[in-house]
């Protein structure tokens, strides 16, 4: 069974950090990960000077490149939800998406001291706060940064 939930938090919470460190220790258990990322701003992801990115300047709408390794697929947005990209990965035991703190994911909050000091997510199916405050501070249950097998256990 596909397991799916959300890293959230506000900016320089760190949502990354965490998200790499239980990547590391899923797949270090043999877990196949992936990971979703939404931006709030437009990116580019194609290098400059090569084939592909020659095809999206001149108008392709999308380009793929593959080789026996990996795979690059770049497209211009349609209106892609969660769900849509959810659904690119079968494969995955695991699938961490950073942000949808306003989902109703499955989610873990990061909560910080010196960076948000209440939980700002929606809180449907919020599961865990991963803090460095004490025991006790919130409604939810809590992990430290550093409990990553507790981080893990929790997860729905």
């Amino acid at each position: 069974m596909q397991k799916v939930f959300a890293v959230c938090g506000v900016k320089n919470s760190g949502k990354t950090t965490l998200i790499n460190r239980l990547v590391r220790k899923m797949t270090g258990a043999g877990m196949k990960v992936a990971v979703i990322k939404h931006d709030g701003h437009d990116f580019s992801c194609d290098v400059p000077d090569t084939d592909t990115r020659s095809f999206t300047d001149n108008g392709a709408y999308g380009t793929a490149c593959f080789s026996a390794n990996r795979m690059f697929i770049h497209r211009i947005g349609m209106g892609e939800t969660y769900e849509d990209l959810i659904r690119l990965f079968p494969e995955a035991d695991v699938i961490i998406i950073e942000g949808a703190k306003d989902s109703s994911f499955p989610k873990i909050e990061i909560v910080r001291n010196g960076i948000s000091d209440h939980p700002v997510s929606n809180p449907a199916n919020r599961f865990l706060i991963v803090t460095d405050q004490p025991d006790g501070t919130f409604e939810e249950p809590s992990a430290g940064f550093e409990e990553l097998d507790r981080i893990i256990e929790a997860i729905p």
